[in-house]
């Protein structure tokens, strides 16, 4: 029997999804170890072994595949322990990490401090040189300064350096002369040249890209190579990849190279998750929302493909490689309630993580949680969280309410604990509502897919809040982004400037870049084992009307591209731009500029088959397992409810609200305005009950 795994490692848990090659999967959770993420993943890997019986050795033999979503460089950038960096930079623009855009961050915040830069302004050194728009040479480069810039480094005891030179995108020379210098001298030194991670226009968004890739890569080498030599111990011979960003996955050579592709990793398996669980049921766009123990990520999905952008930002540091538009806030089921200045109370960002972790956990935290407030409120089983693994201990929920939350704001620790619950729902709707509403989407026009350990919880009143008639839950919704990893393609994405008016265009220029990126995506995809059949290239232009100040991208064809058909190009444009802003100025004749080129190109992996069940009638008798007390927002009170074993319903089983299903990692709350119904493929899709005809047929169909 061969396996895949793909992992995912989060603030709290780390989540395992094991397929088998018969289609059927297991789910796994371990508590995280953020010292080493790798022992926590060891655990697990140990985990599974134990269940069969088996050595963890003769385990790792059979496993062919492992995709991994790692957090470490994440967590570097977000507590400032990466790699002592060093940069070289043009004469005259060694501030531009604090200069930034010369934009407010905050238009109104006359409090805003400056985010502070990653490399202090001592190690970032001047170099005498300079290129026009063009990449024509104005001011030779001066060796000398380079010279200079590695003794500083090496007295410094320099672990990384990043180059990046004025408008080196549209010449490469003066930082490959650099660069050269610096590989003779400083061997060791992990080394980002920006002409080769992002040659594309716009300074500040691409010398803060090529320092963050130099500032987290020690880090991600010296844990890959650590993970790899783990497994290699225990004889794993299979194919390891790594998440990115983008949604796709990387060799662990590529990854080391590119060590930025990987921060912001961990939640872009939830949006490939999220289009193939709808797709069985006939949806092509959806919402995704992934609730785990520290933080709440969403994502929005138009005609099965997830929002992308190069202006993301991590720690308030522009990160301008392409990466899946997910917004992520800090709730999650270890979020803390706290009172404000103002009396009022609050819920996150801050989280009790695994160690402590919420009071219930009895394992020495002292804060009330989220998670603890769901245990009040009937939503948990204290004997059977984590299906047992995890006892909660309730009298340590009510004290931590009692003294942090229900004394302070004169109520009683139930009364408290429902207005946590409150609390948190409303962060999260408001996190959703970013991800549509801010981009004139309306959210009731599309499914929510939950998942998270702690989502399920708290799916129903989410919804109630947006008014979103259906949501899916996913069988593996606990482990939905280790789930959606094992769902990923392997990804490159290039990018070309090529600032023209598009009536203007130099098609000559136009073909040789695109030539020159898909010999570099087939170069690595041939160095990652990709067959040529399974390659697919996908081709798109950032462009915008002549003044403006941010571009659009637009998908073109390989047709366009080949025979320079322009005309169908801009009408794609003034499409593009009225969906995207609800206008567009063709009819004025407003000029169009093109700013970059950009190719992404995918190879094609083996996806986890999903398995249909057999039809097992309307009643879910087989999974009821007892009744217990449980409260009812919008009633105000408890009341006993049933409560459904997740593992045992069937095909076709339906369960009107209110209603608990628990599963081994993670319990729904049905409240009483939804039914659920068991699709096909073991998820739970709950509907409002009054659009009952809408939706029941779609699941059964």
């Amino acid at each position: 029997m061969k396996y895949k795994i793909g992992i995912d490692v989060g603030g709290t848990f780390t989540d395992f999804l094991l397929a088998l090659e018969n289609g059927t999967t297991q789910i796994y959770k371990v508590l995280s170890t953020p010292d080493d993420p790798s022992i926590g993943l060891m655990n697990g890997l140990e985990e599974m072994a134990r269940d069969r019986k088996i050595s963890i050795q003769g385990f790792v033999r059979d496993v062919d595949t492992i995709v991994h979503g790692t957090t470490v460089t994440t967590n570097a950038v977000l507590t400032y322990r990466g790699a002592k960096t060093g940069l070289l930079t043009t004469k005259g623009l060694r501030d531009t990490l604090e200069m930034r855009r010369g934009i407010r961050e905050e238009q109104y915040n006359n409090r805003l401090t400056n985010v502070e830069p990653l490399v202090p302004r001592y190690l970032r050194h001047p170099i005498e040189e300079r290129l026009d728009y063009k990449g024509e040479v104005i001011t030779p480069i001066h060796e000398s300064d380079v010279e200079d810039s590695i003794k500083l480094f090496t007295g410094e005891g320099i672990e990384a350096i990043a180059i990046c030179l004025m408008n080196s995108f549209a010449n490469p020379d003066h930082e490959e002369v650099a660069a050269k210098m610096i590989r003779e001298r400083m061997p060791n030194a992990y080394l980002t040249i920006s002409s080769t991670l992002l040659p594309s226009i716009r300074f500040y968004d691409r010398i803060s890209t090529t320092v963050l890739n130099s500032y987290v890569g020690p880090i991600l080498r010296s844990y890959l190579t650590s993970l790899l030599q783990r497994l290699k111990g225990i004889g794993f011979k299979g194919v390891l990849l790594i998440m990115q960003s983008n949604g796709g996955v990387i060799s662990p050579e590529n990854a080391i190279e590119k060590a930025a592709v990987t921060l912001l990793s961990g939640p872009a398996g939830g949006p490939v998750a999220g289009i193939a669980y709808t797709a069985v049921q006939g949806y092509r766009d959806c919402i995704t929302v992934d609730m785990g123990g520290t933080s709440f990520d969403a994502a929005l999905i138009k005609n099965r493909t997830p929002l992308v952008t190069t202006e993301g930002e991590i720690n308030r540091l522009r990160l301008a490689l392409p990466m899946l538009n997910i917004v992520t806030i800090g709730a999650g089921g270890g979020s803390i309630g706290w009172i404000d200045e103002g009396g009022l109370l609050r819920m996150g960002p801050q989280s009790a993580g695994a160690k402590p972790g919420p009071a219930c956990y009895d394992l020495g935290g002292d804060l009330p949680t989220c998670t603890d407030a769901d245990l009040l409120l009937g939503y948990l089983d204290k004997d059977y969280f984590a299906g047992g693994k995890i006892p909660l201990n309730e009298e340590k929920a009510v004290w931590a309410i009692r003294e942090h939350i229900a004394d302070k704001m004169k109520m009683d620790v139930l009364e408290a604990a429902a207005g946590m619950y409150h609390m948190i729902n409303v962060n999260m709707a408001a996190g959703i509502r970013e991800v549509s509403v801010k981009r004139g989407e309306d959210p009731r026009e599309f499914p929510l897919v939950v998942a998270g350990g702690a989502g399920p919880n708290h799916a129903c009143m989410i919804a109630l809040e947006l008014e979103i008639p259906v949501m899916i839950i996913p069988r593996e919704s606990s482990i939905f982004c280790a789930a959606g990893m094992l769902m990923s393609d392997l990804q490159h994405d290039f990018v070309r400037t090529l600032v023209s008016p598009l009536e203007k265009l130099d098609l000559k220029k136009f073909h040789q870049f695109f030539a020159e990126m898909e010999k570099e995506a087939l170069t690595l995809l041939k160095h990652e084992h990709v067959s040529k059949n399974r390659i697919q290239f996908i081709y798109s232009m950032d462009m915008r009307y002549v003044k403006q100040y941010h571009e659009v991208n637009v998908i073109i064809s390989q047709e366009e591209i080949h025979r320079g058909k322009l005309e169908s190009v801009t009408k794609k444009f003034h499409s593009e731009h009225n969906r995207l802003y609800g206008y567009s100025l063709e009819e004025i004749g407003t000029p169009i500029e093109v700013i970059n080129l950009r190719l992404t190109c995918i190879g094609q992996t083996e996806k986890p088959k999903f398995l249909k069940m057999k039809h097992g009638g309307t009643d879910p008798f087989r999974a009821f397992k007892k009744k217990r007390k449980v409260y009812l927002p919008a009633q105000k009170r408890f009341r006993l409810v049933p409560v459904f074993d997740g593992d045992r319903l069937q095909y076709g089983n339906q369960i009107e609200g209110p209603a608990i299903v628990e599963q081994v990692n993670t319990t729904t709350f049905v409240s009483p305005e939804f039914s659920l119904l068991c699709d096909a493929y073991g998820s739970f899709t709950l509907y409002l009950k009054t659009r009952k005809k809408e939706f029941k047929g779609r699941v059964l169909s």
